[in-house]
């Protein structure tokens, strides 16, 4: 399906605000201490984020998987979004279905809290190519 230009920055602009509400939602979960939901909203927050650079650029993916190997293959491979960004996408992705699926693994405090300001600054990147027209 193709967007109007004008359905694609409306879209744009409502997953940069989700991804920015739900890193608001990490924090929430944090003063509780349930680390598995705060990896799962960490990885969304991010993902979010890349799903709108994805969207601003006319770039579809259909799953998870798909938005990684595009985000790395449109942004990463070509150095727009650095090497340790396109790591911390796959981290968390890792991190998120290891807390989501595997029911023998705990994620800790230690798993999540050096993950928090990489993230914001991975969604502020990503909100400032999208404003740069990137």
């Amino acid at each position: 399906m193709t967007l109007k230009q004008e359905d694609r920055n409306a879209l744009v602009s409502v997953r940069l605000q989700r991804a920015k509400e739900t890193m608001a939602e990490v924090h929430g979960v944090i003063q509780f201490g349930y680390w598995r939901n705060a990896a799962n909203r960490l990885y969304y927050a991010c993902y979010y984020a890349a799903c709108a650079l994805l969207i601003k650029n006319s770039i579809t993916a259909h799953t998870h998987a798909g938005v990684l190997n595009q985000f790395g293959l449109h942004f990463v491979a070509k150095e727009i979004i650095s090497m340790e960004q396109g790591k911390l996408l796959k981290q968390l992705y890792n991190l998120r279905q290891t807390g989501d699926y595997d029911d023998w693994i705990l994620i800790k405090k230690e798993d999540v809290m050096p993950l928090l300001k990489p993230a914001q600054q991975f969604i502020t990147a990503i909100e400032n190519l999208i404003n740069e027209n990137i």
